[in-house]
């Protein structure tokens, strides 16, 4: 059972998304905003981050910058309302291993985060 971590200020979106993805056999952990997802983060070390880019206090760049500076080995997918292609590329400019638009398509993103386990497994 992998661990993810989702960071997200919507509260809808945030439920949705750990429903789904215990509902997949992912252990899940949640955090409203930067800071408390950095502390889970630090505290847990999930191999996979979730974050979306448009929050209150400091973005989700912000967020993807600071976990690849403490582990870079983590695998961060990005998620957004707002999405366009530079934020896509900004995403992938900063090691982001996938950019999704919300409302998200959850079959896609457990494909992906499927794609991330095996590649994870194979590195270990």
């Amino acid at each position: 059972m992998t661990q993810i971590l989702i960071i997200d200020d919507e509260k809808p979106t945030l439920q949705m998304l750990k429903l789904y993805l215990e509902v997949c056999g992912h252990e899940v952990l949640t955090a409203e905003n930067e800071s408390k997802g950095i502390a889970v983060f630090t505290t847990h070390r999930p191999p996979i981050v979730l974050t979306d880019i448009k929050m209150p206090g400091k973005d989700g760049f912000a967020v993807l910058r600071q976990i690849k500076s403490l582990a870079p080995e983590t695998r961060v997918i990005v998620i957004t309302g707002h999405g366009d292609r530079d934020l896509a590329r900004q995403a992938f400019d900063l090691d982001a291993c996938a950019f999704f638009n919300k409302p998200l398509d959850t079959e896609a993103l457990e494909k992906e985060i499927k794609k991330i386990e095996d590649a994870l497994q194979r590195s270990s």
